[in-house]
């Protein structure tokens, strides 16, 4: 007849309270003071943000003019918002279309063995490394009529060229795209280098030998195995897009007639130069909005496979 089973003895119960006690009192330590900060800096701003937003207040005095939604509603129908909308879409769609492949054809010439190649990453690197308020008032500068950029298309011979770069409503929405393309393709380039850096040599030397030309085999070699990376920039690119401020705002302030506001230059606009608050709160909420849908929606279609390759590594 076979022995009733023994019940655990009390040692060996007591030491996996206490090791379950340990691990939860490591988690406390080590995720507590960064959960603080981030309740403190993030979420509570954040629902702040949501009670002024149901105001209408000016920054001074009590809260008392209670108007609910009416100032979204106000945003939302507003057409200079409208506006600001579409110009930072414009911002992002122009980045990917023109930023994407020109920083991809820059890296994978940066990542061949060229003589001087460490300056040259030095080189393209180094426009991202300043501020964007040292890169808005140089540029601010060299687009002024009759500066540098002006003198310099006429050197070449393009004067027919030249317009009011910060002053045209058609073109100065592009004016800044140049620059913002200047400031930060460096980082685009650095990122997919390191991306580049995962790809084996022993991949395109296959590829090589049987047959495939160079374009085939950045096609259906290089940039498949890119992807990731190429994903996680156009993340930061539309997200950064959607949050442009400094440098327009320096440039252009979001003028010549609105032609360059975006959302973050009118909440500043509104909330501080006009001291409206309540509305600037509501605007700044609607940002948020946007900016995490499109973080949710890009993780969950666009990112997920990545994670869940990383997380199948580590397990494995």
């Amino acid at each position: 007849m076979r022995a009733a089973a023994r019940p655990p003895a009390p040692a060996v119960r007591a030491r996996g309270k206490r090791s379950g006690l340990g691990k939860r009192l490591e988690l406390a330590v080590l995720l507590g003071p960064a959960l603080l900060v981030f309740v403190g800096f993030v979420l509570v701003p954040i629902g702040i943000a949501g009670f002024y937003s149901l105001f209408k207040w000016n920054g001074f005095g009590p809260l008392d003019d209670f108007v609910g939604f009416d100032n979204y509603t106000d945003a939302f129908n507003g057409t200079v918002f409208q506006s600001a909308i579409v110009h930072n879409l414009i911002i992002a769609g122009l980045s990917i279309v023109v930023q994407l492949p020109l920083s991809i054809g820059l890296a994978m010439l940066l990542n061949r063995k060229l003589k001087g190649r460490a300056v040259l990453r030095a080189l393209v690197f180094a426009p991202y490394v300043l501020s964007e308020a040292i890169t808005a008032v140089i540029w601010s500068l060299m687009l002024q009529p009759g500066a540098f950029a002006d003198q310099v298309l006429k050197g070449v011979g393009l004067g027919g060229a030249i317009h009011q770069w910060l002053a045209d409503p058609g073109i100065v929405l592009y004016t800044l795209f140049a620059v913002i393309t200047w400031k930060y393709i460096g980082f685009g380039i650095i990122l997919l280098l390191a991306g580049l850096q995962g790809v084996p040599a022993e991949l395109r030397e296959a590829a090589a030998l049987d047959g495939a030309s160079a374009w085939q085999t950045t096609r259906h070699v290089v940039l498949p195995l890119l992807g990731p990376t190429i994903r996680i920039w156009i993340f930061l690119s539309v997200i950064g897009s959607l949050q442009l401020f400094d440098i327009v705002w320096i440039m252009t302030t979001g003028g010549p007639a609105n032609a360059s506001t975006t959302m973050a230059t009118y909440l500043i606009d509104h909330g501080f130069k006009r001291y409206e608050f309540g509305f600037g709160s509501a605007v700044a909420v609607i940002l948020f909005v946007i900016c995490f849908l499109f973080a949710l929606l890009y993780q969950r279609f666009a990112l997920r496979r990545d994670t869940q390759g990383a997380l199948t590594r580590m397990v494995g």
